[in-house]
């Protein structure tokens, strides 16, 4: 099993950043590759961004890419999504997620973990 809890979400102005964060703990985290998702108010989860067990492969939506961008901290177990330039359809709950193994999917169904979101406003 493993735990996940995500923070540093919250209100910020258009043009604005913030960096999430997602704790982990349980089973050795270095193992399991990590992704974050996102959800609108009335619409489906998407896919935002995902890193492999050794930062060797970083993926962005073609939504967020050139803002945002994620990275972890394998000893400290912790994985981060740093979001720049925000914009107001950036506001979603943003999830954490992780599986074990290699590979970097972007589909939510191939993810085993997550965590119950934070969110984020980007106000206009």
């Amino acid at each position: 099993q493993v735990q996940l809890v995500e923070s540093g979400g919250g209100l910020v102005q258009a043009g604005g950043s913030l960096r999430l964060s997602c704790a982990a703990s349980g089973r050795a985290f270095s193992t399991h590759t990590m992704a974050w998702f996102r959800q609108a108010a009335g619409k489906e989860r998407e896919f935002v961004a995902v890193i492999t067990i050794y930062s060797r492969v970083t993926f962005v939506a073609d939504s967020v890419k050139g803002r945002f961008s994620i990275s972890r901290d394998n000893d400290k177990n912790t994985g981060y999504l740093q979001m720049n330039s925000l914009k107001p359809e950036d506001t979603a709950v943003y999830y954490c997620a992780a599986r074990l193994g290699a590979g970097f999917p972007n589909h939510e169904r191939e993810y085993t973990y997550w965590g119950k979101g934070t969110q984020v406003t980007v106000s206009s």
